[in-house]
């Protein structure tokens, strides 16, 4: 299967929370669990999916995926995950395993912050009485971490690049694009964090320490949005938390990694029926589980996902993809009449591309030379001629003629 994901998901949180765990259930890649901190050294990298209906059924059509995964109409579309090694207070000065970590934020599009809903880890990440600890002072204490490691690496060079804008024909926004642009940050990014703080990007040498310090804050919030997952909701103390987390300014969602683990590692082994997300499943080999597991399994139906809807790790994903990171997904074909590549494969492709893309610039995403010869695209529920600004929209099947084709 090619892969087709362009953004990169960051799985962060200080230690012990589940962030393995989450890893794991969401990618099935081998990585260190257990229950003390720094149990990731190295960041583990792996594939997951974001799940979406496939639009085979609504144009009655058998398909053959390339790039992504369709099973019983959901299309399951390959995206990149990167699992940092737990924060702990004063990362960004060194302190742990550090900036060797947060590093790894760098690459990440988005970020889910893993946090112990059932308030059983302390702010080292140790073990401690469910309840005991304040789930709301990890979400603080991650947001603080990562502004003040943005604005480390910005410091360095920041009177320079403030003096150097005012004086010179070169601005703001496109020094600090230049200087951040290893941090996955894009000058829209920085343009909308000056328009939110209400700072004059003009006359940057005036600004305050403090000033500083809201523009960086609010760019960690732009350009590295993120969503809670709420994991170990089954704990009995987790429901009080959980609605304390919900009245922060983010995205919730509850979840159980574990059982999502548990489900994903039956269904790899043909034991159960489970698709990534699903409200259910269903014992197909009861026979090779010991009684143990089979109440194992009863209890994630009745307690999480019966109750829950699901065990919320793809929830996280979709949402992460969706609605923090505002994507659609695209079809692209050849053979408009067949819903075909050259090959013959149908609807074999899934793009996930921002709300906003052009024809014109998904023909870049598939390959350079069919962007550089664009003509002018269909779109294939209506059989509608559209040209290179047409902006696409979700689950659009569309063709693109080019005057060149791809290599």
């Amino acid at each position: 299967m090619q892969k087709s994901y362009s953004r990169v998901l960051g799985i962060v949180g200080k230690p012990n929370t589940g962030k393995s765990t989450f890893f794991c259930a969401a990618t099935l890649a081998p990585a260190e669990i257990a229950n003390y901190p720094f149990t990731t050294i190295k960041p583990n990298r792996g594939v997951g999916y974001v799940r979406t209906p496939c639009v085979h059924e609504e144009f009655n059509v058998k398909d053959n995926p390339v790039n992504s995964l369709c099973l019983d109409g959901i299309r399951l579309i390959p995206i990149e995950f990167i699992d940092c090694a737990g924060l702990v207070p004063d990362a960004w000065k060194g302190r742990g395993l550090g900036n060797q970590f947060l590093d790894e934020i760098r690459k990440a599009d988005a970020l889910i912050h893993i946090v112990d809903v059932s308030g059983g880890t302390d702010c080292e990440g140790r073990l401690c009485k469910a309840g005991e600890h304040d789930p709301v002072e990890d979400v603080r204490f991650l947001e603080h971490e990562i502004t003040m490691w943005m604005a480390n690496i910005l410091k360095r060079d920041w009177p320079k690049i403030a003096r150097t804008s005012e004086s010179e024909t070169k601005d703001l926004f496109s020094m600090l694009e230049e200087r951040l642009s290893g941090l996955a940050i894009r000058r829209s990014h920085i343009f909308e964090a000056a328009r939110r703080t209400g700072l004059n990007a003009e006359k940057p040498t005036a600004w305050s320490e403090e000033d500083f310090l809201k523009f960086v804050d609010m760019l960690r919030q732009i350009a590295k949005p993120m969503l809670i997952a709420a994991n170990k909701i089954d704990v009995p103390t987790a429901e009080e938390n959980l609605e304390r987390l919900k009245k922060l300014n983010y995205i919730v969602v509850p979840c159980c990694a574990e059982a999502e683990l548990a489900l994903r590692r039956g269904a790899e082994k043909q034991l159960i029926d489970y698709r990534p997300g699903d409200c259910n499943f269903k014992i197909i080999k009861p026979e090779k589980l010991t009684e143990s597991q089979i109440k194992a399994l009863e209890t994630i139906r009745e307690k999480i996902l019966l109750k829950n809807g699901s065990t919320g790790v793809q929830d996280a994903i979709n949402t992460a993809f969706f609605k923090l990171l505002n994507m659609i997904t695209v079809y692209p074909v050849e053979d408009l009449e067949h819903l075909a590549d050259h090959d013959g494969r149908v609807l074999p492709d899934a793009y996930l591309v921002p709300y906003g893309t052009s024809a014109r610039q998904l023909a870049y995403i598939i390959h350079t030379e069919l962007g550089e010869g664009f003509i002018y695209a269909v779109e294939a529920r209506e059989k509608k001629r559209v040209g290179e600004n047409y902006i696409l929209k979700d689950r659009d099947v569309i063709s693109i003629v080019s005057a060149k084709k791809r290599a």
